[in-house]
């Protein structure tokens, strides 16, 4: 997100499969460790974080909630980035309806559940699709600080499943806020390919936007 404003992520891993996976029953909780926190194709406090995770699933209906969060390790200028977001996803069929409180507090500026122009919250509304290696979501700010109301939308691919390796392809555009600059049109700004054996990905990451690359380490218990 960028806070200045971030506007991380429901699937919340990168590359996330769009709640392609049913989640067992019941409480959830774990961490991922990752050597820099890049989502949507941007980098968040320049920095490792560890990412701590908590959801519920409702028995019979599959309604998930649940509360994800990024710390990093290292500051970034004279602060360290935090972020805490809360999220509901309704799954319908092969749909995934989500609404992401996405809060990250930045100085003075850091109320809880302020969704003010100028607060520290961002919520958005998004749909998800899968179907066999395919996923798609789409995903609108509608509330809190981006008063631009700015869209993403992406596409991931699993190609390669073998050996206990996964490997997925994924390409993301996004408007306003995801892009850099004077350009406010939507604009491919997340680009690359994840490779994941038993709990760890690597990933590359091209923002054709920002001309910016990443390559990400993430370790998950």
């Amino acid at each position: 997100m960028k806070k200045s404003v971030k506007i991380a992520s429901l699937a919340i891993a990168l590359f996330a499969g769009l709640g392609s996976t049913a989640q067992a029953e019941g409480f959830k909780i774990g961490a991922d460790v990752v050597s820099s926190y890049v989502w949507r194709g941007t980098d968040y406090g320049d920095s490792p974080a560890i990412q701590p995770n908590l959801s519920y699933t409702f028995p019979g209906i599959g309604i998930v909630v649940g509360a994800w969060g990024s710390y990093a390790i290292a500051e970034d200028g004279d602060e360290r980035y935090k972020e805490v977001d809360l999220y509901v996803t309704v799954p319908v069929g092969p749909f995934s309806f989500t609404l992401t409180d996405y809060y990250i507090p930045v100085g003075d500026n850091s109320d809880s559940f302020d969704f003010s122009d100028d607060g520290p919250n961002v919520l958005e509304a998004s749909v998800g699709y899968s179907y066999k290696n395919l996923g798609l979501l789409a995903a609108i700010n509608i509330a809190g600080a981006d008063t631009d109301n700015a869209k993403y939308c992406e596409a991931t691919y699993k190609f390669y499943d073998k050996d206990g390796f996964t490997a997925k392809a994924v390409v993301g555009a996004g408007d306003e806020t995801y892009v850099e600059g004077d350009n406010d049109n939507f604009s491919v700004v997340n680009t690359g390919i994840s490779v994941s054996k038993d709990r760890f990905t690597a990933s590359y990451i091209y923002n054709p936007d920002s001309e910016k690359s990443h390559l990400v380490f993430m370790a998950s218990f």
